[in-house]
């Protein structure tokens, strides 16, 4: 696989080619899952959580994020590396710049944070300085506390639209991707249309230009009840490789995710 790009998803998206990410959090997976034709590896701060064995990912901190994206970063085959920045490491422009650029020295091609319109200037100054943003929306993990669990958002009209609006102005902003968590799929279709760049899915139904699934979820490796959104592609594969093959596979043949993956 030749190096994956914004260029290159921005074409497939303009093609309706649909593209696969997952994560990975070490050298030995992020060749795994590139090699199997993964365009985006996220180096997520879900590793608080699967990795640390933490109730969130609150925890996890700048540090953290940048020691795992360089083990990522030199494993990695041509995927593009999209890492989060963590809890509170953005709570202003300036902060975010500086957090932002230690992901990025670490091996980072963009980066990944969560809210809506209040970050706006923070991906406009993040973006004019080089560096590429994925704004998160709809269930941010890293507000859970504020939003009182693990919920499907944009259910009724006014949060629907608040959600169609932010994803328009962040956009405008400078926001290279735009990924939805956990919203309703007609919703994330709607979303999707109204965009130019790319739009990745997790719990947000089929119709986005691409797919995430945190690997140790889709490996049936995470314990405990596995979201709605999640299935265990291991259950039809003789190894890790061929599971994530599957994965990839599906997200582009959109047999990914089923109608029972989504909300409504």
């Amino acid at each position: 696989m030749s190096n994956i790009t914004l260029h290159t998803l921005s074409s497939m998206k303009q093609a309706g080619e649909k593209f696969a990410v997952l994560t990975a959090y070490d050298a030995c997976f992020s060749h795994l899952v590139s090699s199997a034709g993964t365009e985006v590896i996220l180096v997520g701060d879900s590793l608080g959580m699967v990795l640390q064995g933490n109730d969130s990912t609150l925890p996890v901190t700048v540090e953290e994020m940048a020691y795992h994206t360089q083990a990522v970063a030199k494993g990695n085959q041509g995927s593009l590396i999209m890492a989060d920045l963590p809890f509170m490491s953005y709570s202003t422009p300036e902060q975010a710049m500086d957090s932002a650029a230690a992901l990025m020295q670490a091996g980072a091609n963009m980066v990944k944070l969560e809210g809506g319109a209040w970050l706006a200037d923070t991906i406009s100054m993040l973006a004019e300085r080089g560096i590429p943003v994925c704004a998160h929306l709809g269930l941010t993990p890293q507000t859970v506390n504020k939003l009182g669990g693990y919920r499907v958002q944009g259910r009724d009209q006014e949060t629907a639209q608040q959600m169609i609006n932010d994803a328009v102005l962040l956009q405008d902003a400078g926001a290279s991707i735009i990924l939805l968590e956990c919203v309703p799929a007609i919703l994330a279709k709607e979303i999707t249309l109204a965009l130019d760049v790319p739009v990745i899915g997790i719990g947000a139904g089929a119709d986005t230009d691409a797919q995430v699934l945190v690997l140790h979820d889709m490996l049936g490796i995470t314990p405990g009840r596995s979201p709605k959104f999640v299935k265990n592609f291991m259950a039809d594969a003789d190894s890790i490789e061929a599971a994530v093959q599957l994965y990839v596979a599906e997200v582009k043949a959109g047999t990914f995710p089923a109608q029972e993956h989504g909300f409504a």
